[in-house]
């Protein structure tokens, strides 16, 4: 399904303009945290589903809420690498590759996944930030290529063009060699391979997620439901769960991904054309910004690609936009991604006053997200003074605490380092945030991704 963003629909420009800025943009709208469509919020139980991706096995369903783009055209791959910080000049066909985008002055826009099916066919998938902006400068490179949308269950329904599962765990690699009946090739890491379920052939990247290997499967839309038999059949003896979408929630936490942070096309006159292509169909024209961390300035709230851990897939040899600035930003960095340890005292005490005093209480978390906008932004502090953000949390039923993804200061970011959460929305108007009172939370600076990694070697 492809969009006609200007057909109808107010521009995002207008939009920022009449709200006063971004920042009131965005702070004033009541969207809460992002819904997984579709799936149910739980199969069996959260808390049993969570463990099951470093137990056993998980079988997580991506159907419905990642946002396609299919990329047709002998300049496919020549176009995307002109916008993307990696390089694009050895991408086989079966191959993936991580795709990370920048605007003009190096802030982040998005990153997705590129699966390179054909020759002349890309396909984008992730969040919709990456798809809006390579959709937009597909139509304005004047390049041999097509950019068509299949866009997620959020905003519409039918049928897509493939399905997509993903396949997690310690017990992953045996329960798809079982379903495949032996045709399971061995993938390398990030490669694409062929095989079959249920007499039908299907692709499959693979990968990984909170430091277990795994795989994500794909196919035509009309023989999901075979597929998804098979699973059932033969999981039940590997200990499978399948993952609603309460647990789904929680995967960002663990892995050390940051899936979404606020694009940074807000601010500036290079991305003006670009917010006057958006428009109201766009999650970037009614999203939301919560948290306790306050500026009026729309930039303090972005991020760079080498603070959130992506500076090995900046290659300067080839020019993108973005690159002179990156440049600026790899030689000075300033702040790190880390996981932060919650508090367990400080989190039920929080939730407890919450409860029993909600007028005078903290800000109530619920679990396993208590997440409550679509971009959250809490500050960090430690002596007085504020060392970073963080930006992505959950309860963590592997971790069994809250855990959250966050940039901090690299003076304060070594493992064990002590600081404090502000939890909650000074003064905000917004629907979901409810009456409450500021609370402090004390935390601990852990790695990130928070579980060591084992994906590229496939080790048990």
């Amino acid at each position: 399904m492809n969009i006609a963003p200007s057909v109808g629909l107010k521009n995002l420009e207008s939009i920022v303009n009449d709200a006063g800025g971004p920042v009131k943009l965005l702070r004033g709208s009541n969207i809460g945290p992002y819904t997984f469509p579709v799936i149910p919020p739980e199969f069996t139980n959260w808390r049993d589903e969570v463990r099951s991706w470093k137990d056993s096995v998980a079988l997580l369903e991506l159907s419905y809420h990642m946002t396609e783009l299919h990329l047709r055209g002998p300049d496919a791959v020549k176009f995307l690498s002109t916008l993307a910080t990696n390089k694009f000049d050895s991408f086989p066909v079966l191959r993936g590759k991580q795709l990370v985008l920048a605007g003009h002055d190096g802030y982040m826009i998005g990153d997705a996944i590129v699966f390179r099916e054909e020759e002349e066919f890309l396909r984008i998938v992730g969040a919709p930030f990456a798809s809006d902006w390579v959709q937009y400068n597909a139509e304005i490179s004047g390049m041999n290529v097509t950019a068509v949308r299949d866009d997620n269950f959020s905003i519409r329904s039918g049928t897509r063009d493939v399905f997509r599962i993903q396949v997690q765990g310690p017990n992953a690699l045996p329960l798809v060699r079982e379903v495949s009946d032996g045709t399971l090739p061995d993938i390398k890491f990030f490669n694409i391979g062929e095989f079959q379920i249920a007499g039908h052939a299907v692709r499959a990247l693979r990968h990984g997620m909170a430091g277990e290997p795994g795989y994500e499967i794909y196919g035509p839309w009309d023989i999901q439901h075979e597929i998804r038999a098979a699973f059932a059949e033969v999981g039940q003896k590997y200990g499978m769960r399948k993952i609603g979408a309460m647990a789904y929630s929680t995967t960002a936490q663990e892995s050390g991904w940051m899936p979404m942070p606020l694009p940074a096309i807000y601010h500036s006159a290079e991305m003006k054309p670009y917010r006057e292509w958006l428009n109201q169909y766009f999650l970037e024209s009614v999203a939301s910004l919560g948290g306790s961390f306050l500026s009026d300035k729309i930039e303090d709230y972005y991020v760079d690609p080498v603070e959130v851990g992506y500076k090995s897939l900046i290659d300067f040899n080839h020019d993108f936009i973005g690159k002179e600035a990156l440049r600026e930003r790899v030689a000075n960095p300033k702040r790190k991604k880390v996981t932060l340890e919650w508090n367990n005292d400080d989190v039920m005490a929080c939730m407890n006053s919450s409860l029993i005093d909600p007028d005078n209480g903290g800000m109530f978390m619920k679990l396993p997200n208590p997440m409550y906008a679509t971009f959250q932004s809490d500050a960090i502090m430690k002596g007085g003074k504020r060392v970073g953000i963080s930006q992505w949390l959950a309860y963590s039923a592997n971790a069994n605490r809250v855990i959250s993804l966050s940039l901090v200061d690299i003076e304060h970011a070594e493992p064990g380092a002590e600081v404090t959460v502000l939890w909650g929305e000074p003064n905000s108007q917004r629907l979901p945030v409810g009456t409450h009172q500021l609370r402090e939370i004390r935390a601990k600076v852990a790695p990130a991704p928070y579980f060591e990694k084992v994906i590229k070697t496939g080790q048990q």
